[in-house]
């Protein structure tokens, strides 16, 4: 079964717009951990315009007790970053390649030309004891150069799903993410998913074997505005259960 990871950047970019601690993103947190949410995720970045380091320290102090739950923080693989990973030990991190100035993720990592960067951050952060995921375009090339590498699972770049959905081109898109996710388990990747999925194009996303965690922000936090947090986690773990 799918399971969902709820992203809180979007709770603390809110927050820092006031400058005190309202939303608290910690309690939000826990809000949905008690809705039935397995997974927090996080994006630190450099300038911490949402969520800062202090975050990821209370979140992993909230999280580390709690059996079932994981945390899991996503970013490039900085010196600073990594040293955070190393202080906090998430359950999951996940490499992400992000410009410093860059509004969101936007593409995966290449193989080609970025295996001898990644190779002694994985080996440095598989010392920790986390989980390493690496964002990854749904490309059959990079997923077989990707289980040549530590890591244990790729996260599958969702935006050109997200955006094709309605279009002509959606079964051409999703036969791609199929066929990657497919070649993925066999070469002895786990799988994750993420970017721009919602409770419009979720549901036909999981239909994709092996699919074990999404992770979501953007989207579910602006539908729990329209929709409140009880009825939008439901409805998500309710699509999750029925995945495939």
């Amino acid at each position: 079964m799918t399971e969902l990871s709820v992203n809180v950047n979007k709770l603390a970019l809110l927050r820092n717009s006031r400058g005190h601690d309202a939303p608290n993103v910690v309690e939000f947190a826990k809000k949905f951990i008690d809705l039935g949410v397995k997974g927090i995720t996080i994006h630190p970045r450099q300038d911490e315009r949402h969520i800062t380091r202090q975050d990821a320290r209370d979140l992993g102090n909230l999280i580390r007790p709690l059996a079932g739950i994981e945390l899991n923080i996503e970013g490039y693989p900085s010196e600073e970053f990594l040293l955070l990973i190393e202080e906090v030990k998430p359950d999951q991190t996940t490499l992400v390649p992000d410009l410093p100035d860059q509004l969101t993720s936007d593409h995966g990592f290449d193989f080609h030309t970025q295996a001898e960067f990644l190779a002694p951050i994985l080996d440095r952060l598989k010392k920790t004891g986390t989980r390493v995921s690496v964002f990854l375009d749904p490309d059959l090339e990079q997923v077989e150069l990707a289980a040549k590498s530590q890591a244990d699972r790729i996260e599958l770049y969702t935006e050109e799903y997200a955006r094709e959905f309605n279009s002509p081109k959606h079964a051409e898109v999703h036969q791609r993410y199929h066929d990657a996710a497919v070649l993925a388990t066999k070469l002895g990747l786990e799988l994750n998913a993420g970017h721009d999925l919602n409770l419009d194009n979720l549901a036909k996303f999981v239909t994709i074997p092996g699919i074990l965690e999404v992770s979501i922000g953007h989207a579910l936090i602006i539908e729990c505005l329209e929709y409140g947090m009880p009825y939008v986690a439901r409805q998500y773990l309710a699509i999750c259960a029925a995945s495939a």
